[in-house]
């Protein structure tokens, strides 16, 4: 007399078992959504605050400055993506005002008075 589980034998459903991804995929992954830097927030900020200051005073050095350091910002993906745009229009305008200033009266600062 032989037994059930003898005569029959029993194949239990192979399912394949889900491959596990290559470590190069994750890396790859991982190379297609960079993370921002800290020092691109921090350039962003820099570049506002140079190219608000560059209105007041020496719009000559603190414009060029604060155009550079809102382009370096935005392309190390900066979150702070406002403050860098803000610091390159200040910067552009500081450069605009040193060209009216120095084609007006011929000086390269304000001055109050006549």
């Amino acid at each position: 007399m032989t037994t059930l589980s003898e005569a029959t034998p029993t194949t239990s459903p192979t399912t394949p078992a889900p491959a596990p991804a290559p470590a190069t995929e994750a890396k790859d992954s991982h190379r297609s959504t960079p993370r921002p830097r800290p020092q691109a927030d921090g350039m962003a900020v820099a570049s506002f605050i140079l190219g608000l200051l560059g209105t007041l005073v020496l719009n000559i050095l603190l414009g060029p400055c604060a155009l550079v350091l809102g382009g370096l910002s935005l392309a190390r993906g900066t979150t702070r993506r406002g403050r860098a745009l803000l610091g390159i229009t200040l910067g552009a305008a500081d450069l605009l005002l040193l060209a009216f200033l120095t084609s007006t009266d011929g000086t390269l600062s304000w001055h109050i008075g006549g």
